[in-house]
């Protein structure tokens, strides 16, 4: 049920994208080797206060939501009665 949620696919589209401070140092190490000028766009944009609270913000949300998912399902897995299964 819970695939099939639109939320789902975003959150787990977040999961796998990794941090974007991990992207920023990899951009951040190509432009100091040559100074090519969309790694340098790339690196501003991913440098961007906003944008870091943004991915941070959304990483967050998402994580939290993934281990409420996790705890409800335990707790209907624990209330269960023996031989309902």
């Amino acid at each position: 049920m819970e695939e099939d949620n639109p939320g789902a696919a975003w959150r787990a589209r977040i999961r796998g994208s990794g941090s974007i401070e991990r992207d920023r140092e990899a951009l951040a190490r190509l432009v100091d080797e040559d100074h090519d000028l969309a790694e340098v766009y790339y690196y501003e944009a991913v440098s961007d206060p906003g944008a870091r609270a943004m991915n941070r913000a959304q990483r967050s949300y998402a994580g939290q939501y993934e281990r409420r998912l996790r705890r409800l399902a335990h707790r209907r897995r624990n209330s269960q009665e023996p031989g309902d299964g």
